[in-house]
């Protein structure tokens, strides 16, 4: 059973549910805060659990510095441009963007981890992508304009945000790979990247407000709810996924996998805003299907 390949597509399931739950408290309280907020409470979390099954002794004095760096890179850089993006230009076009990081990964994971993929799982890869992008590209009807498509803001500099996240998601993946080969626990791996990421947005986010008047009157339950909802699943459950899924699988093929977010997207939204997906949405997720398909039974 493709174990790693199935993981990845679980972790998109939680991008899905978790990007979904950001979009309000990330445009209440504003890209740095929310992540801040989230990533605090996310890293306290994997900490404690890494800590009770004993994954915390999987980590060595090398691979610290490397999960430094892919924390700063995928989280750090990589959440802040993607929810700055999606304040900026929704879910719909932030995701157009941020499926770049599957085709960034696997071209990268040729020359820096020396990965080859085989014709089917190439054209597989190639499919899932494709069919990603027609499907948000394609994904609203006429009738369906709802506050999920709403631009505040630039929409050219909203979409540079998404494509800046798919950069350090590719970056994030590439580094953490080697060390998941290597024995590192998922968890504990998850941890680290957190950790240091929610750092670094508290001293941005500390250095940049030195002078504002905190305002607490965003933090309404729904928002600290939402807050909560999207930490848990998208970045607890979904990255610790991609984390146990690059311990036996090909960077290009989990990140791609994990990419198919826009796909799963697509009944959720179809709930939340009673407007069904054009034609065109479901003809990019067939395509996903079959490309998903094509890498699955590879073997």
């Amino acid at each position: 059973m493709p174990i790693y390949e199935l993981a990845a597509l679980g972790a998109s399931l939680c991008f899905a549910i978790g990007g979904m739950l950001a979009v309000e408290p990330s445009r209440a309280l504003g890209a740095i805060r929310f992540n801040r907020i989230r990533m605090l409470i996310m890293a306290a979390i994997l900490f404690a659990v890494s800590l009770v099954t004993g994954g915390i002794n999987s980590l060595s004095i090398e691979a610290l510095p490397i999960l430094l760096v892919s924390g700063i890179v995928g989280i750090f850089l990589g959440d802040t441009f993607l929810f700055a993006g999606l304040r900026r230009v929704g879910p719909r076009r932030n995701a157009v963007m941020f499926a770049f990081n599957a085709p960034l990964t696997a071209i990268a994971g040729i020359f820096y981890l020396d990965e080859v993929l085989s014709l089917p799982v190439f054209l597989g890869c190639v499919l899932v992508t494709t069919g990603v992008v027609v499907a948000i590209v394609y994904g609203k009807t006429q009738s369906s304009s709802n506050h999920w498509d709403e631009v505040h803001g630039s929409l050219p500099l909203g979409l540079f945000f998404g494509f800046l996240a798919a950069v350090g998601q590719a970056g994030g993946i590439l580094l953490s790979r080697p060390l998941m080969e290597q024995g590192v626990d998922p968890i504990a791996g998850s941890a680290v990247r957190v950790a240091i990421a929610a750092i670094a947005l508290v001293v941005v986010y500390e250095v940049s407000n030195r002078q504002m008047t905190r305002d607490h009157s965003a933090w309404t339950s729904k928002v600290i709810a939402q807050t909560l909802g999207s930490g848990l699943i998208g970045m607890g459950v979904g990255m610790t996924l991609v984390m146990f899924a690059l311990k036996g699988g090909e960077a290009g093929i989990v990140s791609t996998l994990s990419s198919a977010a826009p796909v799963l997207i697509l009944p959720i939204l179809w709930v939340t805003s009673h407007h069904r997906p054009a034609l065109g949405a479901w003809v990019g997720a067939s395509i996903v299907f079959f490309g998903t398909a094509l890498i699955l039974l590879r073997g």
